[in-house]
Order: structure tokens, then C-alpha cells, then sequence
């Protein structure tokens, strides 16, 4: 029998959430269970501290965790380090302070409360001062993707018809177009999250995990055996099936 692999997409903040998700994976599966978070932790929900500290907690106690890199995590940490708030990924050109990014809420969970006028410099200073370095670390050191047998997980998506170990982190963590509308196979089921729909769903060559957590929507974890997923909700599995339309 193969061994299931548990997987849960972007939290964005709802702490909450994240420990409902783990509560029913260890009815499960158990609490030696292997879980894949696809990340995307920090921004828009009230906890960002409070997730990262969950994670990094249970990276360093050894749990069968793997915890990936998302474009909100960078951001966090670019704006701690340097003050960077514009990712040239954003075609908005909307700062990590905007609202609907939700970097203010992130800030608000570390004790810092962000004055609109202020300097952004001295936003940055203060962020310093409040997060720790520890987390700021911890985010840094993640890995952008994992390899388990016939899957891929990895925050945004690939390119596709470019070789796994050249692409891009910026595709990585960002990506939609032309990921999205790919239909052809991969080299594995690629499992993702970045790009939030009302619940996960199976796309044939890709599952995308992201059932919008940032926007109140429960935070669902998906199951996999090889390729064959289902997600797991309160009432517990409920089979994923390839669905294009």
C-alpha cells in the first residue's frame, strides 16, 4: 500500500485554521504522518507570527513535515531585511502594504501597527525590531519544490517545457500563465496551490490545492496515494477527480 502523503495549501495567517487541518490529518493518518505545505503562511489573516511559529516548531521537533517556499513568505522577509515593498512580479505595481496583499495584517500579528504616513523606513525598522530573526531564517531556508515518486509540490507551478533544474524561482512562486492553461502532461501530477479557488481541484496534469484561506474560506487539506487524491473535510475523504471544465 502506498503511503499517503498529506498535503495543505496556503494559510495566509488563519493559525486557526492550520491547526484544524493538522488536528484531522493526525485522525487520519497519524502523528507521524508526511505533510507537504505548499506555503504562502504569512499576509491577509490574523496569525501570520502564530503560523510560522506552528511550522518552524514542528520542523525543529522533527515532524515528517515539508515546508515549502510561497511569493507572500519572500515577500515578508524581503520587507524585514530591507525594506522592500514591490516585487516585479505584481504588474499592479501595489506594494506589500497594500490591503489587498495584506502585509499590514502580517505586521499587526509581530505587535507592529503600521501608520499609512509613515516612512517606510521606519516601518521596516520597527519589523525588525518585532519579528524573529529565527523566522525570518526559517522562511529563507525553505525549499521551492519536492519530489515524491509521481508528484511534484511546489507553491505556484512551473514552466512548462523547461527542465526541472532550470526553473526559475520567480516562476516557482509566482507563476500562473502559462502554467495555468497547460494541458498537456507533465512529467508528474503537479501540486500546487498560489492561484485560490472556491475548494481544491484536479486539472488531470495538476491539483491545485489553494481553496482560499486568505479570503475566509476553510483551509482543506488533500490526501494523495500516487496520483489518486481526495480531500479531506470534516466529514472525511471525498475523491478528486480530473475536471477541465
Amino acid at each position: 500500500m502506498t503511503q499517503p502523503i498529506y498535503a495543505i495549501g496556503d494559510i495566509h495567517g488563519y493559525v486557526d485554521e492550520l491547526h484544524q487541518a493538522l488536528d484531522r490529518i493526525a485522525a487520519d493518518g497519524g502523528a507521524d504522518a508526511q505533510i507537504v505545505f505548499t506555503g504562502d503562511y504569512t499576509d491577509r489573516g490574523p496569525d501570520s507570527a502564530a503560523v510560522i511559529r506552528t511550522l518552524a516548531e514542528g520542523v525543529s521537533a522533527g515532524r515528517n513535515w515539508i515546508v515549502l517556499r510561497g511569493n507572500h513568505d519572500r515577500m515578508f522577509c524581503n520587507f524585514v531585511a530591507d525594506g522592500t515593498v514591490h516585487d516585479h512580479n505584481i504588474r499592479s505595481g501595489r506594494s506589500w502594504l497594500h490591503p489587498n496583499l495584506g502585509g499590514v495584517a502580517t505586521l499587526a500579528s509581530y505587535g507592529v501597527d503600521v501608520d499609512p504616513d509613515a516612512p517606510v523606513g521606519s516601518i521596516a525598522a520597527a519589523a525588525r525590531a518585532a519579528v524573529p530573526a529565527h523566522h525570518v531564517t526559517f522562511l529563507r531556508d525553505r525549499p521551492l519544490y519536492h519530489v515524491a515518486g509521481d508528484l511534484l509540490f511546489v507553491h505556484a507551478g512551473i514552466r512548462p517545457g523547461v527542465a526541472l533544474g532550470h526553473q526559475s524561482e520567480d516562476d516557482m512562486v509566482w507563476i500562473r500563465e502559462p502554467f495555468l492553461t497547460y494541458d498537456r502532461p507533465f512529467p508528474w501530477l503537479v501540486v500546487h496551490g498560489h492561484t485560490a479557488l472556491e475548494r481544491p481541484r484536479h486539472f488531470g496534469n495538476r491539483v491545485d490545492i489553494d481553496g482560499g484561506a486568505g479570503f475566509g474560506r476553510p483551509l482543506l487539506p488533500v490526501v494523495f496515494e500516487g496520483r489518486s487524491c481526495w480531500t479531506l473535510g470534516p466529514a472525511g475523504h471525498s475523491r478528486l477527480l480530473p475536471d477541465r471544465g
